[in-house]
Order: C-alpha cells, then sequence, then structure tokens
C-alpha cells in the first residue's frame, strides 16, 4: 500500500503506521520531492512529476503493483499515476482528493498565497490550514504527528511551487473512463463545517467514477488520519480484502 501525502504535510500518514487494522500490509510512505529533506529538484514540479517519481520508487523498491492511496492533492498524484501506468496500480483511495478544477477552493487559498509570496511562510501555511481543516487544528496536528508545523513551514516552498500544476490538474471525463481500477472515495463527516468544497467534489468525483465506492468517514473531517486514524484503516484494509475475497 502506498501512501501519498498532501501538499503540505510530509508525514501526514504517519498515524497509520501502527494501527491494527494494517499490520498485514506492507506500508510504503512516499515523500514527495522538496519535502522531509527529500532533494529539490531545480524547475517545475508537477503532478506528472510525483507520479514520475512514486512509479520509480517502485520499481526501486522492487514492487510491481500497488493498492494506492492520497490524501488531498495526493490523491490527485494518485489518480495521475493510475492514468499514466494503470498496470501498475491495483486500485485507488482517493482521500477527499484536491480537484480544484471541479470545485475551487475558498478565498483562504489567495491569502495563503499572498502572505508565502510576502514571505510569511508560517502565516501562509497556518493560514491554508485553518482553511482546510478548521481554526484549532494544530494542537490535534501536533499532538498526532510531533513537528509536523514546523515541517511543513520548512516545506512549503516545494508547496509553492506544485500549487500552479494543483490549480491546471483538470480530470475529465475522459480521463475518468481509463479508471478502471476499484476505486474508494471517502469524505469526512464532519467536512462540511469547515467547507462545503468537499462534499461537492466528492459528489463531483462520484458523478465522474459511478464504480467507485464511497464512504463517509464517521468523527473526522478533512483532518481525518489525525482525527480517526483507525477508521481510515480499517476502511482501507476492508476496501482492500474486499478485492482479494
Amino acid at each position: 500500500m502506498v501512501l501519498v501525502h498532501n501538499g503540505v504535510l510530509a508525514d501526514w500518514f504517519r498515524p497509520l503506521l501502527d494501527q491494527p487494522a494494517l499490520a498485514g500490509y506492507r506500508l510504503v510512505r512516499y515523500h514527495r520531492a522538496g519535502y522531509a529533506g527529500s532533494r529539490l529538484l531545480v524547475g517545475s514540479l508537477g503532478l506528472a512529476d510525483h507520479a514520475r517519481h512514486c512509479r520509480g520508487l517502485l520499481d526501486h523498491l522492487g514492487i510491481d503493483r500497488a493498492h494506492v492511496v492520497g490524501h488531498s492533492s495526493g490523491g490527485n498524484v494518485a489518480l495521475q499515476l493510475a492514468l499514466d501506468v494503470p498496470d501498475r496500480v491495483a486500485s485507488l483511495a482517493l482521500l477527499e482528493a484536491a480537484l480544484l478544477t471541479l470545485v475551487p477552493c475558498g478565498p483562504y487559498a489567495a491569502e495563503a498565497f499572498g502572505r508565502f509570496q510576502a514571505g510569511d511562510r508560517a502565516g501562509a501555511v497556518d493560514t491554508f490550514l485553518r482553511g482546510v481543516f478548521d481554526a484549532g487544528y494544530r494542537p490535534q496536528l501536533e499532538h498526532a504527528i510531533p513537528g509536523a508545523f514546523e515541517q511543513a513551514v520548512a516545506d512549503s516552498g516545494s508547496f509553492g511551487r506544485e500549487a500552479p500544476a494543483l490549480l491546471r490538474f483538470a480530470f475529465t471525463e475522459l480521463q475518468a473512463l481509463r479508471i478502471t481500477q476499484p476505486v474508494l472515495a471517502v469524505l469526512g463527516a464532519d467536512s462540511d463545517t469547515v467547507s462545503p468544497v468537499f462534499r461537492q467534489r466528492h459528489e463531483r468525483l462520484l458523478g465522474l467514477l459511478p464504480h467507485a465506492q464511497a464512504f463517509v468517514l464517521p468523527d473526522a473531517g478533512h483532518l481525518m488520519d489525525v482525527q480517526n486514524p483507525a477508521g481510515v484503516a480499517q476502511r482501507l484494509a476492508a476496501f482492500i480484502d474486499g478485492q482479494q475475497g
């Protein structure tokens, strides 16, 4: 199972690593280029680049096929990987994929980008995370992933370089027809309390991928791996075990 983190938090999937439901799986956390000490590459950095790097990691580890799990913009990378090398992707689990061309972000994104351009990286990261999680996100995040905020600030330059490609990433009906793998689409039950865009994207995704299994994760919003890691792990295991059964 390959875990592709979101656009800010490189260790996002750490809370899943010790979940009993996933004890029988080989878990591979893919750090995107420029995150958590990964080498920052020169030039543009798009989702196709991340997908290619992820494929290279699979090659390096000798993994022919994997169940690919992506959160937020990591879900976009997972989709790109499935489009580029469908034979390498056994299934897709998309945890509130950031399909911004279907439903754009709220005004917090422009404010965060403005802070980043002004050199206020910590302020930009905080503004962004308040917008996608909620105003009280930080104690929960730091309890589950100590040092996550500081790491996000250090990695914010990489996310800033990705942002234009993320804004342009269009998942179309024609592309959706090429996704034949089993798909799990996860929505946090509490995400509506932060913004309606998460449910709207979830519904648009299900419209494009009618064969996808929809799941609403209780007791969690977009901060789902932090708020309910056991629920995420159990649903991922059930989804994959159902294919093998």
